[in-house]
């Protein structure tokens, strides 16, 4: 599987305890396998926060049958309430090596904010977001997960 990263930081090595808090499946490393999504990781990232330049990662990883892994394979009200404990308490609210599933997004956070403070309902929340299309996030929670991503290119300031 081809994965990729953006971000606004040049690195070598992948740091766990380096990555912000209160995401959607906990504290980890978010990849997608869309190219485009992480070009417009990294310019979001960088335009926020500054920077050493925007960077895009590609990555291959190969399925482990020792690896702990989560998929959402949609937007339902497990994932809504997965990503709410997540965002919510913070650190890493399961023992997952990787989840994949949808990312909310800009086009949804709106709705997931709305959920999180109690004004959508889970079900007015997802009859929102099922208008949208929602692109993927592989996160990996474990150095043992990291072990088997391997990187494979590296491109500054990606379009």
């Amino acid at each position: 599987m081809k994965l990729y990263h953006g971000s606004n930081c040049l690195f070598e090595r992948i740091d766990l305890s380096k990555f912000r808090d209160k995401r959607d499946f906990g504290r980890g490393f978010y990849t997608t396998t869309i190219k485009e999504q992480a070009v417009s990781w990294a310019e979001v990232i960088f335009d926020r926060y500054g920077g050493a330049g925007k960077f895009v990662y590609e990555f291959t990883f190969e399925i482990n049958n020792d690896l702990k892994i989560k998929k959402f394979e949609e937007a339902n009200k497990e994932w809504l309430e997965f990503i709410s404990s997540n965002r919510n308490i913070g650190g890493t609210q399961h023992d997952f090596d990787i989840i994949t599933g949808p990312v909310a997004n800009d086009k949804t956070n709106r709705t997931i904010a709305l959920y999180l403070a109690g004004i959508y309902t889970a079900e007015m929340a997802l009859e929102l977001l099922r208008y949208n299309k929602l692109n993927d996030q592989v996160s990996f929670h474990t150095e043992k997960a990291l072990s088997f991503l391997i990187l494979t290119g590296q491109e500054k300031n990606a379009n």
